[in-house]
């Protein structure tokens, strides 16, 4: 069979309409999907045995005659089971595979073949038999030429005898073991039309340079499949993860080094703002600025003088002062008028997450840039709002999207605040020099790159986060930005008390809570799910739930206070009601999922209490226990979970401990592995280029190598192997 990395699966195996399915859920649809769909672990190969010394519970590899091959199916439940025999010279043993109906297909009465499996025993029901019968329950299976003596066989012709069994991720029809019959056909079968009858391996073209793969002691294409797929040993396993780890995070680095490239030879807007000027503003703060703050603006306003567009990341640890820094430099931009005229505003967008957040913005803003009379509007999906109104230069006014759209595209909104309903066709800007996007995370590539290239002078950008973001992850995902930092809480800011609590400290903990609650403080109340799991659904997880945890708390609790909810279900009008009433002291005591998670912002919510806290990332827990860093007042923040496992109550621990919220992304990044870290699926990198994110010399390394291509050779143009797998790759993380 003639094959190409493009050969569909289905036209290599006969597919059911469930293997089709699942399949297409796996993401697997071509050669090379399934090439590089890597065994998540790999299990050592028992040794080869005769069938008279097999024992029940061992691992063992044996060679035999195959026969009595049949497939049938469960009485009740319809599972396909296919069955057969396996003889030697010494005795023969059955085997059993469950789900797996193509096995009697694949093979023929009397073929020679290499078995793997774990040996069990069960009763037979017939009184003259053997007490007990052995078999092998959904053993590996393949075809050999001859039986060899005391060795297995390779699953490559020409290796050498492997003795790692790989272990692919499965779904209910398609089982690691068909996986590994998929890749068997593939490796044995020849390349495409053009490749003169070589074998489809010798085919791969490898899109990494030589000299590099080299510099890296890396292995090429051809060797890092074979070894990822059939390790002899375990160091031959990981080098080849290696390869594909490097060559993943070179592909992202060469994407973003490009894009800072192109956006250095851009125009954008040239700001420039006396010192006196930018000092009266930041005056009329409640409150003086860090030194990191300061050092941020300055490194901003920095950029904004060079003529070509900014693109910065600034991250800041919960309650840093990121927003009061996007005021600033927003202030600079509204505040000087566009090329070649004397009156007028540049114009700002400011992107938020959430409806929630986006209005805190809005109402943030307003106190910033009232004083000067700047007008500021608000987008989200629910309406639109702009301040100030007509009848009043201390209010805003609710007016309908067309009006606020026709104003911004006038250029008399200097200031926009919106949702993702800031990327859509009709948000046009006359002259939009600053674009700030809160909680970067949440918004893909393609997202920043929506907003950004629709005018015709590229705006600055200036990204923010205050999710804790390890720095090999920030290298990498943000290698186009730089990179500020807010590593210090504004002046009288104090550190929270952090406690787990065990279940007989409940009590305990609800009269200090009651205290915070007499004192005039408010709470928080986490919970991760909205309604009660259902009874009668099996592998059901319990866990508290809003719903059930407002009538508990205000019954049994504090019916003494106020308790309220609020959740992403609701709708964007009880959502607002509800946290203007938090916000103006008339609920207590808030229960709330993660909604509350992002920029929250209520300084006299003092406590939080995060129920079945094992159920979330510690990125997560960070963020939630963000929300009572907002005032001087002593915060508290009490940890309840369920888990008793020595590995959730380390990492629980070390949530109590960290100094800060980068500390924090180093140790989720240790314990959990960056699968678990806040967004990471999002960014749509594989779990085994997350794991190698731990590695700093590997992602430095794939940086500086990407830097150096597109500076000496932008259009890769000596390279275009690696162009077009560039296209490939880019193609596949822009959706």
């Amino acid at each position: 069979m003639i094959i190409k990395t493009d050969t569909l699966l289905e036209s290599i195996q006969r597919l059911s309409p469930f293997q089709k399915k699942a399949l297409s859920k796996m993401r697997l649809k071509k050669v090379l999907d399934i090439l590089r769909y890597f065994p998540s672990r790999y299990g050592e190969s028992g040794l080869v045995k005769s069938i008279e010394f097999l024992m029940s519970g061992e691992n063992a590899v044996l060679f035999g005659k195959i026969s009595k091959l049949k497939t049938a199916k469960t009485w009740k439940s319809r599972v396909a089971i296919s069955t057969a025999e396996v003889e030697d010279s010494t005795g023969r043993i059955k085997l059993v595979w469950f789900n797996q109906p193509y096995i009697a297909k694949m093979f023929s009465e009397g073929n020679l073949v290499r078995i793997e499996g774990r040996v069990s025993q069960r009763r037979t029901k017939i009184p003259s038999d053997s007490e007990e019968q052995l078999y092998i329950s959904n053993p590996k299976i393949e075809k050999v030429s001859y039986i060899p003596e005391g060795t297995s066989d390779s699953l490559f012709p020409g290796e050498e005898n492997h003795n790692l069994s790989p272990v692919y991720p499965e779904s209910r029809s398609i089982s690691s073991n068909w996986i590994y019959h998929c890749l068997q056909k593939i490796f044995s079968a020849q390349g495409g039309s053009a490749s003169g009858g070589k074998n489809f391996l010798d085919t791969l073209e490898d899109p990494i340079p030589q000299e590099i793969l080299k510099k890296y002691s890396l292995p090429s294409l051809k060797t890092a499949v074979v070894w990822i797929h059939a390790p002899r040993k375990k160091e031959d396993a990981e080098i080849a993860r290696k390869r594909f780890a490097f060559e993943e995070i070179f592909f992202i680095q060469l994407d973003r080094q490009r894009e800072k490239y192109i956006a250095q030879k851009e125009k954008s807007f040239s700001i420039t703002k006396k010192n006196e000027e930018m000092r009266d503003f930041i005056k009329t703060f409640p409150f003086p600025l860090t030194l990191a703050q300061e050092k941020s603006i300055g490194a901003i306003l920095s950029d904004f003088k060079t003529g070509h567009p900014m693109s910065r990341l600034l991250e800041g640890d919960v309650g840093s002062g990121k927003t009061a820094v996007a005021a600033t430099v927003s202030f600079a931009a509204v505040t000087t008028a566009p090329p070649n005229r004397k009156f007028g505003n540049l114009q700002v967008a400011y992107m938020a997450p959430t409806e929630i957040l986006a209005e805190q913005h809005f109402e943030s803003f307003i106190e910033y840039f009232s004083k000067y009379k700047i007008p500021v509007g608000l987008i989200t999906g629910s309406g639109a709002k702009k301040f100030p109104s007509k009848t009043s230069k201390d209010r805003w006014t609710k007016i309908s999207k067309p009006q606020l759209l026709k104003w911004v595209e006038n250029g008399e909104i200097p200031i926009l605040i919106g949702t993702h309903a800031l990327i859509q066709k009709t948000v046009r800007f006359k002259n939009l020099a600053l674009i700030v996007i809160d909680e970067q995370h949440r918004f893909g590539v393609k997202q920043r790159m929506q907003l950004r290239r629709k005018h015709d002078i590229a705006p600055h950008l200036l990204s923010m986060t205050a999710t804790p973001i390890p720095r090999t992850l920030a290298l990498t995902i943000f290698g186009d930005l730089d990179l500020s930092l807010l590593d210090e809480l504004p002046a009288g800011r104090q550190v929270p008390e952090t406690k787990i609590v065990l279940p007989h400290q409940r009590e305990e903990t609800y009269e200090k809570v009651r205290v915070e609650l007499q004192k005039g403080r408010q709470v928080f109340v986490i919970c991760p799910r909205i309604n009660d799991p259902d009874p009668d659904k099996e592998n059901v997880i319990n866990a508290k739930s809003v719903k059930s945890e407002v009538l508990r708390l205000q019954k049994k609790i504090f019916p003494e206070f106020k308790v309220d909810a609020i959740t992403g279900k609701m709708k964007p009008l009880e959502k607002e009601k509800v946290m203007k009433e938090f916000k103006d002291g008339r609920i207590n005591i808030l229960v709330a999922t993660s909604v509350v998670e992002v920029g929250v912002n209520v300084p006299n919510a003092t406590v939080i209490i995060i129920e079945n806290a094992e159920r979330f990332g510690l990125a997560q827990l960070h963020q939630l226990r963000g929300r009572i860093l907002r005032s001087s007042h002593k915060p508290y923040c009490f940890v309840f979970a369920d888990s008793k496992s020595q590995k959730t109550i380390s990492r629980l621990k070390s949530f109590t401990t960290a100094k800060n919220g980068f500390e924090l992304a180093e140790a989720d990044l240790e314990q959990r592995g960056t699968g678990d870290l806040a967004g990471a699926k999002q960014w749509g990198i594989s779990d085994l280029a997350m794991d190698a994110l731990k590695n700093i010399k590997m992602v430095e390394a794939a940086r500086e190598e990407a830097r150096l291509l597109i500076e000496q050779d932008f259009d890769l143009k000596k390279y275009p192997l690696l162009s077009k797998h560039l296209s490939q790759k880019t193609a596949t993380h822009m959706e």
